[in-house]
């Protein structure tokens, strides 16, 4: 077994991907959810691409930080990739693919905490590709937050296309299960799309939503009754969770609770259901540390696993 394989545990209905081998034999395991759990090589066993073929699992997107970045096999898309690919059965050279019509300034950076170093930079020519750094798998948790930042560059009088950039912070889940063929490079890699996912920053409408924000008065605040059941599967909340570290998604996903139980108890709901999923638990945990310290709540308990297939919270609100 090594780091990136995809396993199942044998006494569970778990499968994820390894992200951590000791010499004692045990390994940590990051599951679909993005939680990690820890397991005995003995209590897994490797899923193998063959039955992944046979029961139709074989996934067709690549999973991006930001958002699910499907990426054609036949022929490749005009975009910008992220690509690592294989120098040996450890290590990977990093590489920046410029597949499409436009030259850009560059600038590649690692990101730890307020530091950073640059990578690479200078001018990026359409129809090109740049190696920027290599990575080793075995250290795959403790890579640093890949930043890049990308300026077109207009050759001719044309339409002003904007500046992006893009932090990406991988798990394991998704970055081992994006193999595909590198374009220009025509050679097997873990690719990643990253133009067609930018997004841009549009200064004017931040500032009217800031200012309509500020002139709201709590008074005035209307509160719009949320749905009767909530899913707080992280899929369900951020295009962008694939980049997103532990934390960042479970933060998310309590915001996203505080903010629909309070609409619930502002508008007079009698229940409602948060369905949380399985997982190692954190986030169901964190939801009933949160209700038992609140006084307007009747109760709440764990509901009807059989019909959402997973686990889900029933609050009764006073």
């Amino acid at each position: 077994m090594n780091i990136g394989d995809k396993v199942r545990l044998l006494h569970g209905n778990e499968e994820g991907i390894i992200t951590k081998i000791s010499g004692s034999g045990r390994i940590e395991i990051e599951i679909e959810d993005g939680f990690k759990i820890p397991a005995m090589k003995n209590e897994v066993v490797l899923v193998n691409a063959s039955e992944k073929q046979y029961f139709n699992r074989e996934e067709k997107t690549v999973q991006t930080g930001q958002s699910l970045a499907p990426v054609k096999e036949s022929k490749a898309d005009d975009n910008i990739y992220l690509s690592y690919v294989s120098i040996n059965d450890k290590d990977l050279s990093v590489y920046l693919v410029n597949h499409t019509d436009k030259d850009y300034l560059f600038m590649a950076s690692e990101m730890q905490g307020e530091s950073s170093r640059t990578l690479s930079s200078g001018n990026f020519t359409a129809k090109t590709s740049i190696k920027i750094d290599e990575k080793a798998i075995p250290q795959f948790e403790k890579w640093p937050t890949l930043f890049v930042q990308f300026i077109p560059i207009n050759r001719r009088m044309e339409k002003m296309e904007p500046a992006f950039e893009k932090k990406i912070k991988f798990k394991a889940s998704s970055f081992f299960k994006s193999q595909h063929e590198t374009p220009l490079i025509n050679k097997k890699g873990y690719l990643f799309s990253l133009l067609d996912q930018t997004k841009t920053l549009d200064i004017h409408q931040l500032n009217k939503e800031l200012n309509e924000e500020k002139e709201a008065s709590p008074v005035s605040q209307q509160f719009t009754r949320p749905p009767k059941e909530i899913d707080l599967h992280i899929e369900k909340l951020s295009d962008e969770h694939e980049f997103m570290s532990n934390t960042e998604m479970l933060r998310l996903q309590m915001e996203t609770f505080e903010k629909n139980l309070n609409y619930a108890i502002a508008t007079g709901m009698d229940e409602i259901t948060f369905i949380h999923g399985l997982g190692n638990g954190v986030l169901r945990k964190e939801i009933h540390k949160y209700l038992s310290q609140l006084e307007n709540i009747k109760y709440f308990q764990d509901t009807q696993k059989s019909r959402f297939g997973y686990g889900a919270t029933l609050v009764r609100i006073n």
